[in-house]
């Protein structure tokens, strides 16, 4: 029977089998790079397309945390440190893996449906397109209509993923030979701890697996912004979801590559909605959405927004909240006492052996420039750079203090959050009074922009529940 046997999916079991094809990759990157330094000379951008197909015929492969380590190399911030040949190559090859990976047969899905659902999808829907239209590392998405005539996307997991999954998050070596892989790539980003990057991506995948657990999420998401002017979040579709198979209500729009062709009008308005979606989230429920790259997000062409995968949801404590709004008021008032306090609050550096308060402010200066700076700010790939360079980099004039600060688990994902979509709003090029939009939700201060004048108006609508 198709897709009946252990490995019928394509997915390779056992630690070893899983790990050997990119061990092998990294060696052969690395003596590649080695031969290269020898000879003196920077290999032709040919060749820097060729590796990084290479890292996407692997990683694509491999499925689970594999690939979705691999999804991590494309984030657009990340790439904004390389070096420009490394840039374009490898962000125009990983990026493939945000929604074009090497999808399953179509019995394999209709077998996951029957399984999971009790019927096939031809019973269970009046129309079922069995050509994914995107394919990632957990699970792939299908197009289809409800009986009643709405049109839904229905995202199946791979069947035998979880236990890869499983094999490679045991898998300590094969962790650290990926973030060697991206380190080799970007260097700026080798302050990065493995550890705790290893124990990020070990609960974010682990929570991707279960459909339910993101049905959850997405459902108080769609909630809470329901009717919203230019926020718009799918409506789960509960009896045609459990563990491995997830019905929503399906957003139709934009995607990436077309919205980056947009007028930048829409662009400044698409980058401010993504901006105040993560932030307003923070403040008015405590929680993010965790995986803030560029093929969760569908663009329309009124300015607004829909927001996709809620399979990651990181809920912030209510002191972390609260440490948040200190640091972002301390830096619009200028005030090096409060940032320093902030921080020490947070557990990010010594009171007594850290550095003083203005050097402190000091060394976030480029991290805050769009708030510091003059207005409206115009977050640019360069930009990125600079913060990248500034956030990560041992080497700088603040390595000495880099060396020391301690990063809480929380403050891991809420920075990832925060320079992940600081990347998205470079990539648009997307300008906004960023200082005032910062005062309007940290400070309570008028709202920052005519979409600050909207969101203030639908929350006051919804007093009491928020």
């Amino acid at each position: 029977m198709p897709g009946s046997g252990p490995e019928s999916d394509g997915i390779p079991r056992g630690r070893i089998r899983r790990s050997a094809p990119v061990i092998r990759l990294a060696a052969r990157s690395t003596g590649e790079a080695v031969i290269d330094a020898l000879r003196r000379r920077d290999p032709p951008p040919e060749v820097h397309a060729q590796r990084a197909e290479r890292y996407v015929e692997v990683l694509g492969r491999s499925k689970g945390a594999l690939m979705k380590a691999g999804q991590m190399l494309s984030i657009v911030p990340i790439f904004s440190s390389a070096d420009p040949i490394n840039q374009g190559a490898f962000r125009a090859a990983m990026s493939r893996l945000q929604a074009d990976a090497p999808p399953m047969a179509p019995e394999l899905t209709a077998q996951v449906i029957r399984t999971e659902l009790g019927d096939g999808p031809d019973a269970l829907f009046c129309e079922f397109s069995y050509v994914p239209i995107a394919a990632a590392s957990i699970g792939q998405v299908h197009v289809a209509r409800l009986h009643d005539g709405r049109p839904v996307a229905v995202k199946v997991q791979y069947p035998g993923v979880a236990a890869a999954i499983r094999s490679d998050l045991r898998n300590n070596e094969l962790i650290a030979v990926l973030i060697q892989l991206l380190q080799s790539v970007v260097p700026a980003i080798s302050r990065s701890d493995p550890k705790a990057v290893a124990a990020e991506i070990s609960q974010r995948i682990t929570e991707e697996l279960d459909y339910t657990l993101e049905a959850s999420n997405q459902s108080m998401f769609a909630d809470a912004y329901r009717n919203h002017p230019f926020i718009h979040i799918p409506d789960v579709i509960p009896d045609l979801s459990t563990r491995r198979i997830l019905t929503q209500e399906l957003a139709e729009g934009l995607r990436w590559a077309d919205a980056l062709d947009a007028e930048q009008s829409l662009r400044n308005s698409w980058g401010e909605v993504i901006w105040r979606f993560a932030h307003g989230s923070l403040r008015r429920i405590g929680a993010f959405n965790a995986d803030p790259h560029p093929g969760n997000y569908v663009f329309h062409l009124d300015g607004s927004v829909s927001f996709l995968d809620f399979g990651c949801v990181k809920r912030m404590s209510p002191a972390l909240v609260h440490q948040v709004e200190h640091i972002f008021r301390a830096v619009v008032e200028e005030d090096a006492q409060a940032f320093w306090n902030a921080l020490v609050e947070g557990g990010h550096i010594d009171a007594t052996r850290g550095p003083t308060p203005e050097q402190l402010l000091e060394h976030y200066r480029v991290r805050y420039e769009m708030i510091r700076g003059p207005q409206p700010f115009t977050m640019t790939p360069d930009v990125m750079a600079r913060m990248i360079e500034s956030e990560y980099s041992l080497t700088g004039a603040a390595g000495t203090y880099l060396r020391s600060v301690k990063t809480a688990q929380e403050w891991i994902f809420f920075n990832r959050i925060e320079m992940g979509i600081y990347g998205v709003q470079a990539e648009l090029r997307s300008s906004a009074d960023c200082r005032a939009i910062v005062m309007e939700m940290t400070l309570d201060g008028p709202p920052g922009s005519p979409l600050g004048e909207m969101d203030a108006s639908y929350w006051m609508g919804r007093a009491g529940r928020y």
